[in-house]
């Protein structure tokens, strides 16, 4: 297909789709002449992927390009996509030194306390201290005691994206699937969390469905 075509297809414009090639998230067309390029499926499929970590899971650009750098390296272990994901997540920034020790603090207690294989101080660890903190500075830290509550349901959603990425046909799409989970499940769960809450506040209160 030309890359009208993509853009009509995929709802991108086309000086983005130029965009995206320039900046090598997408592969470049196959010429047919000098001012004509044929675009396939796999563009079609690997710019919807595009939009999808930008536009529902919030990466950069810089971020993208390190995922999908890590989705076409089918050498690289499955568990180190989620980092390549996971990097778009940065450090807590104005935090104070001894808060932000403490924050981390209680993080690494988690980690150990759930007996996860994982370094508490690695970008999700990161993200976690921040919103520590900034509950703290809210005078929101009991919030805290209900952590396990929390690592109770993501363990079982952790389960059950690993569950779903095992069926991929192929390493490729495993590593993809990963990806996905990672960053857009993400707005998914966040999405069915304040579902849950209309939810349960309705319950509560004997308000109607908002």
């Amino acid at each position: 297909m030309r890359i009208g075509e993509l853009s009509r297809r995929t709802g991108v414009a086309v000086p983005t789709i130029k965009y995206y090639v320039r900046e090598g998230l997408l592969p470049a067309g196959s010429l047919t002449s000098p001012n004509q390029a044929d675009y396939g499926e796999a563009h079609e499929r690997r710019l919807r992927l595009i939009r999808g970590l930008l536009d529902v899971g919030g990466l950069s650009v810089s971020a993208v390009r390190e995922v999908l750098a890590a989705v076409e390296d089918a050498d690289r272990p499955v568990h180190k996509v989620l980092g390549a994901a996971q990097k778009s997540l940065t450090p807590p920034q104005g935090a104070g030194p001894e808060e932000l020790a403490e924050a981390r603090e209680a993080v690494a207690e988690l980690v150990a306390r759930r007996g996860w294989r994982v370094a508490p101080d690695g970008p999700p660890g990161e993200a976690l201290a921040g919103a520590l903190v900034t509950l703290r500075g809210l005078g929101h830290g009991g919030f805290e005691e209900v952590l396990d509550v929390y690592a109770d349901a993501c363990e079982r959603i952790a389960a059950a994206d690993l569950a779903y990425v095992r069926r991929a046909p192929d390493v490729e799409r495993l590593v993809e699937g990963v990806v996905v989970g990672t960053v857009i499940g993400d707005a998914v769960l966040a999405a069915l969390r304040r579902l849950a809450h209309t939810d349960a506040s309705s319950r509560a209160y004997g308000g109607e469905a908002g």
